[in-house]
């Protein structure tokens, strides 16, 4: 991932909704969502959700697919992962970290 795949990224996670949403979507897992379930539970409108869902999916960070007449949205997790990695490449310069009771990563 380069710089500005995550800075395109981070900036469609930099909205309230558009991290809700993505958070719902990797909490579904590869079977996704429809967006009329994910505008039920948010409690948002068709239209305003349509608009994060479109800068969800031009960030890499989620994808569509159409099933008969519905169309599930699911997480990208290889670009979440690619996100993650790309901000933790140099934790501890370069050095093993190692993981925290709290679970955090933290440099030894």
């Amino acid at each position: 991932m380069d710089t500005s795949q995550t800075v395109k990224a981070l900036g469609s996670l930099a909205h309230e909704t558009r991290l809700s949403v993505f958070r719902m979507l990797v909490q579904a897992g590869p079977s996704g969502l429809t967006p009329g379930h994910i505008a039920e539970v948010l409690g948002i409108g068709g239209p305003p959700l349509s608009f994060h869902l479109k800068e969800l999916s031009h960030s890499g960070l989620i994808s569509a697919r159409p099933e008969g007449r519905n169309i599930y949205y699911t997480a990208n997790f290889a670009m979440m992962n690619g996100l993650i990695s790309y901000l933790t490449e140099n934790c501890c310069g370069g050095d093993a970290c190692e993981v925290m009771a709290e679970a955090q990563a933290c440099c030894k």
